[in-house]
């Protein structure tokens, strides 16, 4: 099975503590990364993962709160730097723009390699991203200002070639990747072999869904039912439900609740509130509704 890796860089919220970094991830498909969000601190933690930063060209920020993006230009400073060439592609609210390039252009003047923005609408679902390994779409969110999370989904890969039956039968090379892409082998006395003889099923391609920050919000259960991965964020214990609604936040019940009604396969919880000295209570709360809950915590590493 190919690589398909999430990275937990920070989990914290807006409130600076020692217990947690700002909010980013890294997403790894096949030794591509993906990075989620660039909040404060983002490329010590990446140096913290062992990570290679050269391998690292997308960047997709969910809105734009500082805990979410005051990172990013430390970033792209150290990455000019480093001497980089290769463009680095930052996906966002079209006014990131704007107030990242008036400090690039202060702060990085002569850099080594291009910034390329692209711009999209985060109250619309759409793909943002598409290569041949992995497309990227938008969900909607609900917050206070423009939000959006993200969606990974895998795109299929060809059929596993049986090396028994491809040696039995004695199969030219240059007729591999045709079997693997569905087609019957004829052999020279006009025998047709069918493909299932001669390959296995490829593995179902995987899903991850990101979503922070937001309120409880079931329209997006649709989008991201039966996700192998859900992050959500759960910033607040029930009893505090009242403050999760001013802040357009959700409780950890909340977040669970969302994993249970999408039948996602596994859910990690993170963005904690700096007023919960111990997460043990968050995850207790949704483990009742969602058993197969997770603790986001610093340098986490979860493979789907």
């Amino acid at each position: 099975m190919e690589k398909f890796e999430l990275h937990i860089l920070g989990c914290g919220s807006a409130l600076p503590t020692m217990r947690h970094q700002a909010t980013s991830q890294i997403v790894n498909i096949r030794e591509k990364l993906f990075m989620i969000d660039c909040g404060e601190g983002t490329q010590v933690q990446l140096r913290r993962s062992r990570l290679k930063f050269s391998r690292l060209n997308h960047i997709f920020i969910s809105h734009l709160h500082g805990d979410h993006c005051f990172g990013l230009i430390g970033l792209i400073s150290t990455f000019g730097m480093l001497e980089r060439t290769a463009d680095l592609h930052i996906y966002s609210h079209p006014d990131l723009i704007s107030l990242l390039q008036a400090q690039i252009a202060f702060f990085c003047k002569g850099m080594s390699y291009k910034v390329i923005f692209h711009p999209f609408n985060p109250k619309e679902q759409a793909v943002i991203y598409d290569d041949r390994s992995i497309s990227v779409e938008t969900i909607p969110l609900c917050h206070r200002m423009p939000t959006c999370g993200f969606l990974f989904r895998e795109k299929p890969t060809l059929n596993h070639i049986r090396r028994d039956m491809i040696d039995f039968y004695r199969i030219p090379l240059w007729m591999i990747n045709r079997i693997k892409e569905g087609e019957d082998f004829i052999t020279d006395s006009g025998e047709t072999i069918p493909n299932k003889w001669l390959t296995t099923p490829s593995d179902p391609p995987r899903t991850y869904a990101y979503c922070s920050d937001t309120a409880y919000y079931p329209r997006i259960i649709p989008q991201i039912h039966g996700a192998d991965l859900l992050f959500h964020e759960a910033t607040f214990v029930n009893a505090d439900e009242t403050r999760a609604r001013q802040t357009q936040h959700s409780t950890a019940r909340q977040a669970a609740q969302i994993a249970h009604d999408a039948e996602v396969k596994r859910l990690v919880i993170g963005h904690f509130s700096a007023r919960y000295d111990d997460e043990k209570q968050l995850l207790k709360e949704a483990q009742e509704v969602f058993p197969a809950t997770l603790l986001a915590q610093e340098n986490l590493q979860i493979n789907l």
